[in-house]
């Protein structure tokens, strides 16, 4: 009979704190300067060619589509989204743990578009997806099934069954994801062949992963599937360089690469122990700060507080992700003026890393898959020259604390860095005047993309700002 039991609470199998990173007490002098481009379903050339627009746009790294094999029907690798000709979420259906598939293209074409990004001093992250297969079972190659001791050792006891209850922690760590088969993560032999898929990325230059479905790989307090022999989860002890694995072990020092879990808040989700282990994604302040957009003010509501257990310095934050942007359309109906104005305040803030996503070409609020292409670059808005500002004023606002202000209806949301900076933020379809305090020396100041004036007088800012427009306003 199958068999699931809880893993035992001793401090022994919690990983050494010595080797762990503290990423739950703030620091209040943290300040983030990094911003990462998710280059969504553009194809390594793509990506190549556009590398020093990305650059000069002040983005200091970019999160590609999953690299491995995945799941490729005859005919339907075409399209973003459309009944014959293809599907995005294919390559969130791993067939084996090697470089290359049909939507980003060739693993020389990797090697070309990091050769790139050394160039111009970006750092590329890959989306990585170890907790799933494809749905078609049959479709994963004989190697992978090979390489992990057979078939019935690829995937948990339950790994065929889809969750019916997350918040269930039995169910979330050892059941199929979105009806995904769930890959027994703590099987050795895997862990092995998916560290050699890491190494070889390290090794051509990648220095970071996403880890897709994070919160679906148990950590030491899950339950832990021995009807599948398994005795501890282990799976990010290897995957962070504590241990390793039949001889094989992380590349690079873990310290010097940038990780983060797709950990999506909700009830249960043991947010500290997953702290222990890398940096997580701020999707309830996600939540918010969309919610604030779409009222087009932000009255009444809570912009400061990061609704995360974890340190904000440790977040990765978005104002919407391929996710909400694709699965229920659940930011889709934002306009990219919208978009941006929530942008340039999540990225003038002092912490967390925020991300872009980058929207198909030519999508509209009617039309959310554009040109509808897989490998093609993503719309103008990663290099409008609000974004391009608010990046380039994060990182001139290294070390300086910030200050938030909102206005009494909601409207302007105003970033004060310091005495050094201020982000000045209209998120409503009406011009609005701007009078609040900052920290900010008496003087004119003229804001870096459209040169209009601001003034500060006895430690509080004045001015104009337009519907859905932002200002970036330097000492």
């Amino acid at each position: 009979m199958k068999k699931l039991v809880p893993a035992l609470a001793a401090v022994a199998l919690i990983a050494s704190p010595a080797l762990a990173k503290d990423r739950m007490t703030h620091n209040p002098k943290a300040t983030n300067t990094e911003t990462i481009l998710h280059v969504w379903s553009w194809n390594f050339p793509a990506i190549a060619q556009n590398m020093k627009q990305i650059a000069d746009a002040g983005f200091t790294m970019l999160q590609t589509s999953p690299v491995q094999a995945c799941y490729n029907p005859e005919g339907q690798s075409k399209k973003l989204f459309d009944k014959e000709e293809g599907n995005w979420y294919y390559y969130y259906q791993p067939t084996d743990w090697k470089i290359g598939n049909q939507i980003v293209g060739t693993k020389e074409q990797m090697k070309e578009m990091l050769d790139s990004a050394a160039k111009y001093n970006v750092k590329v992250l890959v989306d990585v997806l170890p907790n799933h297969t494809a749905f078609d079972i049959d479709a994963v190659s004989p190697e992978f099934y090979k390489a992990v001791g057979g078939r019935d050792k690829m995937f948990h006891s339950n790994g065929l069954t889809p969750i019916s209850d997350y918040n269930d922690r039995m169910q979330c760590t050892l059941q199929g994801t979105g009806a995904l088969p769930d890959v027994n993560t703590e099987n050795p032999d895997f862990q092995k062949y998916y560290m050699e898929f890491v190494n070889e990325l390290l090794n051509m230059g990648v220095r970071g992963f996403r880890y897709d479905t994070a919160k679906h790989i148990g950590v030491h307090s899950d339950p832990v599937d021995t009807a599948s022999g398994v005795k501890e989860n282990d799976f990010w002890d290897v995957a962070t360089g504590r241990k390793s694995v039949k001889g094989v072990k992380l590349a690079l020092p873990y310290d010097s690469l940038f990780v983060y879990g797709e950990i999506l808040q909700d009830r249960n989700v043991p947010e500290a122990e997953y702290a222990d282990y890398m940096g997580q994604t701020a999707s309830s302040y996600g939540h918010v700060l969309r919610e604030a957009l779409q009222k087009g003010s932000a009255k009444g509501m809570d912009l400061a507080n990061w609704y995360h257990q974890a340190a904000p310095e440790f977040l990765t934050t978005w104002v919407e992700s391929h996710d909400t942007y694709c699965n229920a359309h659940e930011s889709a109906g934002l306009t990219d003026e919208q978009i941006r104005t929530g942008w340039v305040f999540l990225t003038a803030r002092q912490n967390g890393v925020p991300l872009f996503f980058s929207r198909p070409m030519n999508s509209t609020r009617e039309n959310y898959w554009g040109d509808n292409i897989l490998g093609a670059r993503g719309n103008d808005e990663f290099f409008h020259p609000e974004v391009v500002a608010v990046n380039h004023f994060r990182s001139d606002m290294n070390g300086q604390p910030e200050d938030m202000q909102i206005s009494d209806n909601g409207q302007i949301l105003l970033v004060n860095r310091g005495k050094k900076g201020a982000a000045v933020v209209n998120i409503s379809s009406k011009a609005d005047f701007v009078n609040l305090p900052t920290g900010l020396p008496n003087g004119t100041y003229r804001d870096k993309v459209y040169n209009i004036e601001f003034k500060v007088k006895n430690g509080r800012l004045t001015g104009a700002a337009a519907p859905f427009r932002t200002y970036i306003l330097e000492k």
